[in-house]
């Protein structure tokens, strides 16, 4: 009897386990990408975070180091700038310096001021008649027996609130006034929905802190200035010289004063007593170059002068504190 080897079989079930092992190297190297891309993605963005830690401190550590130079004199800040730069170990950062008396006082404002102001920022004429009569309700008061002009409307929000009918206590309150919106607050948000970080918000232009019969010449925002009377181009103009170079002395703001007439009599320079200090932190490469990434954070603050009649410790006091702007 001859005996026949079943080879053909033999060779099929080889060729089974081959594609099977081959499948499996597949997959197998399938979830070893997507492990290893996982980890990547992780990795990168735990950098990220730390580097963002790392220019949290670093920029917050600035607000501080330029108060300090401003409070040393001349040697160290010279009046009217606008900025200053630091350089860190590991990082480079611009410290604004922004004078509360760059905006107008929001309770002392002149309804009349504030209506060119809205139609400066670009609000259409019927809406800022109406913003301008809400703000003028809002920080007036009203007889016990009585009720405001917009107090119906606020009482049909969800939740229902009442207007103060008293001066405005911080800035984002405007935030609640009828026919305010967060564009119109914050600014730099385009109608056609592209962002325009230069454009004015009220935030920049108005401040409880803020005394309405003068502005800062190096640091008004040209929105702020057309609201005290001077023109879009003598504004722009005032722009762009400054940013050339800061003026620095009173005989130039002088001369400036005198060629925009009565207008220019609003123009100051420097600030008084409350400053924003707004840090931008830029971190360094292995290189030296200066990375894409930012973290920018600010702070209100006070400075106390030596000898005040309050009998408080001279020196820089944090009145707010704003971990990202």
């Amino acid at each position: 009897m001859r005996t026949f080897s079943n080879s053909s079989g033999s060779r099929g079930t080889a060729g089974s386990a081959l594609l099977t092992v081959l499948w499996l190297t597949a997959a197998l190297s399938a979830i070893g990408l997507a492990v290893a891309n996982n980890v990547r993605g992780e990795t990168e963005r735990a950098t990220t975070n730390v580097d963002d830690v790392k220019a949290y401190f670093i920029a917050r550590g600035a607000i501080f180091r330029a108060g300090m130079r401003m409070g040393w004199g001349p040697d160290y800040y010279r009046r009217g700038d606008p900025a200053m730069d630091l350089p860190f170990p590991n990082a480079q950062v611009r410290v604004e310096i922004i004078p509360e008396n760059s905006k107008l006082g929001l309770n002392q404002i002149l309804p009349a001021e504030l209506l060119r102001l809205l139609e400066a920022l670009g609000v259409a004429e019927d809406r800022a008649i109406e913003i301008t009569a809400a703000i003028e309700d809002w920080r007036s008061p009203v007889l016990p027996d009585k009720t405001g002009p917009f107090d119906a409307f606020y009482l049909a929000q969800t939740p229902s609130f009442l207007p103060r009918h008293s001066s405005f206590i911080e800035d984002e309150e405007l935030l609640r006034v009828k026919g305010i919106t967060p564009e119109l607050y914050y600014g730099g948000a385009q109608e056609n929905g592209r962002l325009d970080s230069s454009r004015a918000g009220l935030r920049d232009c108005l401040s409880t802190y803020a005394n309405s019969s003068i502005v800062d010449v190096n640091t008004a925002k040209a929105e702020t200035m057309m609201a005290t009377g001077i023109s879009r181009e003598d504004a722009d103009a005032i722009i762009r010289r400054r940013n050339e170079r800061p003026i620095q002395d009173y005989v130039e703001l002088g001369n400036l004063v005198q060629s925009l007439g009565p207008a220019g009599g609003r123009l100051t320079l420097g600030g008084a007593s409350m400053y924003t200090l707004r840090a931008t932190a830029q971190l360094k490469q292995p290189d030296g170059k200066l990375s894409d990434m930012r973290r920018t954070v600010a702070a209100l603050v006070k400075f106390v002068p030596p000898g005040n009649t309050q009998g408080r410790l001279p020196g820089m006091q944090v009145v707010r504190w704003y971990d990202r702007t």
